[in-house]
């Protein structure tokens, strides 16, 4: 969705028996996407959403559900209730209160997840006045102003719907005493008086994803913003090309346990100017930043090792010789982001497994091997090496007849095709 452009017709879309989309303006007596938000704001809609959690639809039920609602509510509202219904519940995943969360489909798509947006917002701890550009459903707003800190915050969306949603997002987190809302294009917007920025441009088209660092508005306007202010924080793609960061300004990539979520651009009043990759799990957040020492050397891994498998954050960051530094590890090929040590560290930014056995490439042998080891289920984690990893390990499975989970990295070791056989570690709790 593109915040700072035309506002869609339906940033409510209607869910019907085929989950089709169907615009809120498709006949003029239909209610716009703001009348609609309203009715679902009223007491009649917040009476209809009670009844749609009480009765829990699923696909099933779901034709059942609607025809039953629509003898006491109006079509449309039904429509765009059952919708809501159905976005609240996918937003659990993102949000702690998302059963009184106001969304749409792509206000939530690209919406922070609230661990991520709290750990994000320590950033600006110390900064006054900040605004929250392209605010969507408030995800960062709601962070920004919570915590500890009492400042103002400016919310700026151009999408009228997507405004509304965000202070009421607020609202339902307690923390909407401080924030004022402007509904404008972000690059008209007066930002005097304001102390520090962040800004989530859309990445996102009618046709779908934009390419790494392709955003609206672009990022060479959002890097722009701090010659006005005095600390600017950019969200981008994971996969943002590196060269892109200018000078002096810092990237970090951020992952919510193993999945990489996004990066963000910190500009140099936020950041020492380095790169630096965060994992964010349930025992807390943890940062692996770059460092420094002699090259990493090379070797192929031997049973008895211990293979890491980091974090696609670490990756990501271009950070894994700096990982292998604090592990005392090394790595087994220039181009493969695998490392072995001689002995486990628990860490929370790599997979610890034990090295069962490590040879060629040969799946003939491997087959063989396999069924010497009792293997059981077979995880086929694949690096460096070409090849459909689900017909393989298909074919592999053919020959895993005992009861021993074992994982097999499909790699390459010194410029080699490689398998390496592991098993899980039970002590690695790092990892």
């Amino acid at each position: 969705m593109e915040r700072t452009g035309a506002p869609r017709i339906c940033p409510l879309p209607c869910l019907v028996a085929t989950r089709s989309r169907v615009p809120c303006r498709a006949v003029g007596t239909l209610m716009t996407a703001e009348g609609l938000l309203d009715r679902l704001m009223s007491a009649e809609g917040e009476r209809l959403l009670a009844e749609i959690r009480t009765r829990d639809p699923n696909p099933a039920t779901l034709l059942a559900t609607s025809s039953h609602l629509r003898k006491a509510f109006a079509p449309d509202l039904v429509a765009a209730a059952l919708t809501q219904h159905e976005l609240r519940t996918r937003a659990a995943v993102k949000f702690s209160r998302a059963d009184r969360m106001w969304l749409t489909r792509d206000g939530l798509e690209q919406a922070t997840t609230e661990a991520i947006a709290r750990h994000r917002a320590r950033r600006f701890t110390g900064f006054g006045a900040v605004a929250d550009l392209c605010c969507g459903i408030g995800g960062d707003l709601i962070a920004l102003a919570g915590g500890d800190s009492v400042r103002p915050i400016v919310a700026v969306d151009r999408d009228p719907v997507h405004l509304r949603m965000a202070l009421a997002n607020a609202a339902v987190y307690g923390v909407s005493e401080w924030i004022e809302g402007r509904q404008a294009d972000v690059r008209e917007v007066d930002l005097t008086g304001i102390d520090a920025v962040f800004i989530d441009p859309a990445r996102r088209t009618d046709r779908g994803r934009t390419a790494a660092g392709a955003s609206e508005p672009p990022l060479d306007w959002c890097i722009g913003l701090a010659g006005r202010v005095p600390a600017v924080g950019i969200k981008a793609a994971p996969g943002i090309p590196h060269h892109l960061v200018p000078p002096g300004w810092g990237l970090e990539t951020i992952a919510l346990g193993t999945d990489l979520k996004e990066a963000v651009l910190w500009s140099p009043a936020l950041t020492s100017g380095t790169t630096m990759a965060t994992v964010i799990r349930e025992d807390g957040v943890h940062s692996q930043a770059p460092v420094p020492g002699d090259p990493v050397p090379l070797r192929a891994p031997i049973p008895g090792d211990v293979l890491y498998d980091p974090n696609p954050a670490v990756t990501r960051a271009g950070l894994v010789e700096d990982l292998a530094r604090t592990l005392d590890a090394a790595k087994i090929d220039d181009r493969i982001a695998f490392l072995v040590a001689n002995r486990a560290q628990p860490t929370p930014f790599a997979r610890a497994l034990r090295v069962v056995a490590s040879e060629p490439w040969n799946e003939k042998a491997l087959h063989s091997r396999l069924r010497e080891l009792g293997a059981g289920s077979l995880d086929i984690r694949r690096r460096g090496l070409a090849g459909d990893v689900d017909a393989i390990a298909k074919r592999l499975r053919g020959g895993a007849c005992g009861d021993r989970p074992l994982t097999i990295a499909m790699t390459r070791v010194q410029d080699r095709p490689w398998a390496v056989i592991c098993e899980e570690i039970p002590d690695a709790r790092g990892s």
